[in-house]
């Protein structure tokens, strides 16, 4: 059996294509950091989320420009943004839009007519999404899985490419409701943002506090986003590799008999497939912003944080313990399953 058995083949025209790709990845990280200082990896995090098809759930403490930096991304992408504050007395319609009743003059009689929500854009912000309750919260569940969105018993499209950031603040909890598993594993990577360093966080005060006004430049536009999206699907990847990464989510769950024994003593539930198939997607996407045309080991660890983070749920003995689910990825990530 072929190690690339079912893959595409991989065409000149498509090596074109990746080194476009990795050029417009360089000029987007180019002119985010005109705006935003540091975060390099968190950037990389987001841009692999954005080529991969996926959306990302943003954790950070205020004050960490996580509204800024999503701003300016679709600024710089020339897409279509909106921002949703999450509060607790939003309703699901205040997300997807609402039918209304209008009067037609020429008729005289009424009809109802579809008003779009913000959910209608290319980039939607949902800013403190685990502020409003479940209900409203899974108004975004269809239209992050299959990019449409019912309302009124009618089903309407959404413009491609479609792509949700939510932040999350980690230390306010009082009046949040927390995210549902089923909400949580639509996310494909939860992206950690730290405090800066020294160095940096100078800069940022430097910038903040006097008249420098940076300007922006669109690199790339809705269509070509969309060109990447499908080349990094058409990334070649070899067996070893895919069982790699579904050795890596198999193993986070308890009741797998193969699971080590601090999996079984740390864990209520582990990762889903969607985990593995997101470590793939986000592997192609990482080896051709790094100029490789294949995929490596290399890359499905580096991303295993922000896809697994979110997906293995500790239970009570790890939080005795002080165990995370980062202490637990790591532990994985430390095993010999190159040759599972």
């Amino acid at each position: 059996m072929s190690d690339h058995q079912n893959q595409p083949d991989w065409q000149n025209e498509d090596l074109e294509s990746a080194k476009i790709l990795k050029n417009t990845q360089e000029s987007i990280s180019t002119e985010i950091k005109k705006r935003i200082i540091g975060q390099a990896a968190v950037i990389d995090e987001l841009l692999i989320t954005l080529f991969s098809q996926g959306h990302c759930l943003i954790v950070g403490v205020p004050g960490l420009a996580k509204t800024l930096l999503i701003s300016t991304l679709s600024e710089i992408l020339n897409l279509t943004f909106n921002r949703i504050q999450f509060t607790p007395d939003l309703m699901p319609s205040d997300i997807t839009g609402t039918d209304i009743l209008q009067d037609d003059s020429g008729t005289g009689g009424r009809s109802f007519r579809f008003i779009q929500g913000p959910i209608f854009a290319n980039i939607l912000l949902a800013d403190e999404i685990n502020r409003t309750p479940p209900k409203t919260q899974a108004a975004l569940l269809q239209s992050m899985q299959e990019y449409q969105v019912t309302a009124g018993g009618n089903t309407y499209p959404l413009k491609k490419p479609f792509f949700v950031l939510a932040t999350q603040n980690p230390i306010e909890q009082e009046g949040t409701y927390p995210l549902p598993e089923a909400q949580l594993d639509r996310f494909m990577f939860n992206i950690y943002i730290d405090y800066p360093n020294q160095a940096d966080e100078k800069q940022i005060v430097m910038h903040t506090t006097s008249a420098y006004e940076p300007t922006l430049n669109s690199v790339t536009d809705s269509d070509e986003i969309i060109r990447i999206q499908q080349i990094v699907r058409k990334v070649p990847v070899a067996e070893s590799v895919v069982d790699f990464a579904v050795a890596l989510a198999r193993l986070s769950r308890p009741n797998n008999p193969d699971a080590p024994d601090f999996i079984k003593n740390w864990v209520n539930w582990g990762a889903g497939p969607r985990a593995s198939q997101y470590m793939i997607l986000g592997a192609k996407a990482r080896a051709v912003m790094h100029g490789r045309y294949h995929v490596t080991y290399d890359d499905v660890k580096s991303i295993a944080k922000p896809v697994l983070r979110h997906r293995i749920l500790t239970n009570f003995n790890a939080e005795a313990d002080e165990i995370t689910s980062l202490d637990i990825i790591e532990k994985l990530l430390e095993l010999n399953l190159e040759n599972h």
